[in-house]
């Protein structure tokens, strides 16, 4: 994925509508997601990992617990 607003956890990433003036002009524009660098330690992996995450996939994290987090992204293929 690059360096793009996108977060490893959720796969969340910017949506696009208009930004509409007074006079109703419409142009484009992004919302991105609330991207955060995170390092969290892994005990099954037993090193530190830094992860790019939206603050919602943060939240994921610590109501699911990291490891099975982890587990999950691993299976789909993604590098820590």
């Amino acid at each position: 994925m690059g360096m793009s607003a996108h977060c490893q956890v959720t796969g969340k990433s910017p949506a696009f509508g208009k930004r509409v003036s007074h006079s109703h002009r419409r142009t484009s524009r992004r919302f991105n997601p609330n991207i955060q660098k995170k390092t969290y330690y892994v005990p099954s992996l037993g090193r530190r990992v830094t992860l790019r995450v939206s603050t919602n996939g943060i939240k994921v994290i610590d109501k699911r617990g990291i490891d099975a987090v982890v587990a999950e992204m691993l299976a789909r293929g993604e590098k820590l």
